[in-house]
């Protein structure tokens, strides 16, 4: 299929937190023109698995190269942890070779250099993102010397979406997962928050986390990581479209999806249905 040379970056999210990664992306670079892409009506990835992950951010990919974005950014955990790495080496040299699709665990990982001092490292997830230790992989790879506790967070998604991040439900739950990573070591000196909805409940997890613990919130790092993609690869930075315009497309419902959008955007959001 021949795609055309230039476009808007796309931005892909099995459901709505990829939106609080572009938020951040639009603050470091406004010129751009983006188009986001939520599989909502298959939202969430995190329980699927390997296999269906795979095969539904593929069909994702593939439409956003269709819509004209030389550059995709999978600014979710599940999909980056379980299709990334798939995509990248067998599909891309099929579909375009000089198209690129990029996660956000890697650029979260190489921040971890300049924050921790004891190398011990925790990480809220999904069930999904935990059992793929891929934050364990990437780590290893970049600090063979630290140490990484999963925890997985199967309510904290869910108190975001049902609008419950400032309710007392949310206490409950934030404190009960907070106790429990932090059981498996006290050493741990840095948490990743490994899921988009997250930040969201970041005005609980502070209230919980003890100070001097440095929680990460992925999206300005990826905000800042693309910047510097585009930097050291003017001749991506040259195909992607500067006209400073956000298109919001859903596999759900729209009126829903632009509801509940406004919540990670803190803005209007109109969005369209799509179909895979």
């Amino acid at each position: 299929m021949t795609y055309n040379e230039m476009g808007p970056i796309g931005v892909f999210d099995s459901g709505f937190g990829g939106l609080s990664i572009l938020r951040e992306i639009r603050k470091v670079l406004p010129e751009r023109d983006y188009i986001f892409l939520g599989d909502n009506a298959r939202a969430p990835y995190g329980v699927r698995s390997y296999q269906l992950v795979y095969e539904f951010t593929l069909q994702s990919v593939k439409y956003l190269f269709e819509q004209g974005c030389p550059l995709v950014i999978l600014a979710c955990n599940t999909a980056s942890a379980k299709a990334l790495r798939t995509i990248q080496q067998n599909d891309l040299p099929g579909l375009d070779a000089t198209r690129r699709v990029l996660g956000v665990i890697r650029p979260t990982v190489e921040s971890l250099g300049t924050i921790t001092k004891t190398g011990h490292i925790g990480v809220f997830g999904t069930p999904g993102t935990i059992q793929s230790e891929s934050y364990n992989i990437e780590i290893a790879k970049m600090y063979p010397d630290y140490q990484v506790f999963g925890h997985a967070c199967p309510m904290w998604v869910p108190l975001v979406e049902n609008r419950e991040s400032d309710g007392d439900g949310a206490d409950y739950f934030v404190s009960k997962d907070i106790n429990g990573l932090l059981a498996m070591s006290d050493k741990i000196d840095t948490v990743i928050l490994g899921c988009t909805h997250y930040p969201l409940l970041i005005n609980k997890i502070h209230k919980f986390m003890p100070p001097h613990i440095r929680v990460i919130e992925q999206g300005g790092i990826v905000a800042e990581s693309l910047k510097d993609y585009l930097v050291r690869h003017p001749e991506m930075s040259s195909r992607c479209t500067r006209g400073g315009s956000c298109r919001y497309l859903t596999t759900e419902n729209a009126e829903r999806f632009s509801s509940m959008a406004s919540l990670f955007t803190g803005e209007d959001v109109v969005a369209s249905h799509v179909t895979l």
